[in-house]
């Protein structure tokens, strides 16, 4: 039985390839779950039922964190419903039973630090900054972005399951980008080492680098969730933060509205002016 599930696994992982288009980092991840899980658990029929007991599994990642448990078993519950909507198998699992992580808020850079960074930038890393956190892309967005996808005041975007979006470029950044292609005459991709698109490993590299050398740890995603926090907190709306993102849903962006719930307390907190009654009260 186990023979089967694993031969079903390998199709699940193309499936997510070739039809979800999921990265091949996301494809290597899967993968090993899966090959953990299968080598783990129990593997029976009953009734009809394929049963997955994963009681030794989740006693194998019992120490991993809670956020990493999670996504295991949703890469898990994921390869099920594949079982039981594409090869119509009956499935039943054990011991899949999810636990809570509590929702940790993205940690947005002041826009001085920004500023700060962009003025020691030359022009590679002046338009990296700008297109993560001017559009709010995602690395790996940004190191597959071609140069034909780039159309006057618009960029259009493959992003996750290839889903497209267009975003309305700044006219900084327009600005910037001629000038960069200018200078870099790259072919094919906006960032390239040789013949080949610059990787997000690369592109991460010139970042966090750049960031360091001004004393800040910085990634490319808190430039992706500063982007959205101070468009918020400047009064843009929900809805058009979703789709500049490419969220699925707008809760996914809700963290955001949380985040700037906060900030907009601790300011309260500092200006009112019976935020200081302490000596009133004694």
């Amino acid at each position: 039985m186990k023979s089967k599930l694993q031969e079903a696994s390998e199709e699940f992982l193309n499936y997510l390839l070739d039809v979800r288009g999921y990265s091949e980092t996301s494809i290597v991840t899967y993968e090993i779950v899966l090959r953990q899980m299968l080598e783990k658990s129990h593997v029976y029929e009953e009734d009809g039922f394929i049963v997955l007991d994963l009681t030794p599994f989740r006693l194998q990642i019992v120490r991993n964190h809670k956020k990493t448990i999670v996504k295991k078993l949703s890469a898990v519950h994921s390869f099920s419903k594949y079982l039981e909507e594409q090869c119509q198998l009956r499935i039943k699992l054990i011991g899949d039973e999810s636990i809570k992580v509590p929702q940790s808020l993205p940690k947005p850079i002041e826009e001085r630090y920004i500023e700060e960074v962009l003025n020691h930038a030359n022009v590679e890393e002046k338009l990296l900054i700008f297109m993560l956190y001017g559009l709010g892309l995602r690395i790996s967005e940004l190191s597959h972005l071609k140069l034909e996808d780039i159309k006057g005041g618009w960029i259009q975007i493959h992003g996750k399951g290839n889903k497209v979006r267009e975003l309305p470029v700044l006219e900084s950044v327009q600005e910037l980008i001629s000038l960069y292609t200018k200078r870099m005459s790259p072919i094919k991709y906006l960032f390239e080492k040789g013949s080949a698109p610059m990787n997000a490993a690369q592109l991460r590299y010139i970042l966090t680098k750049l960031f360091k050398a001004q004393g800040l740890k910085v990634t490319p995603h808190q430039l992706r969730h500063s982007f959205a926090t101070h468009l918020l907190n400047n009064g843009a709306r929900i809805s058009d933060v979703s789709e500049l993102l490419g969220h699925e849903t707008m809760a996914t962006t809700q963290v955001y509205t949380k985040l700037g719930s906060v900030k907009k307390m601790q300011e309260y907190m500092k200006a009112h002016p019976l935020a200081d009654t302490k000596d009133m009260l004694e």
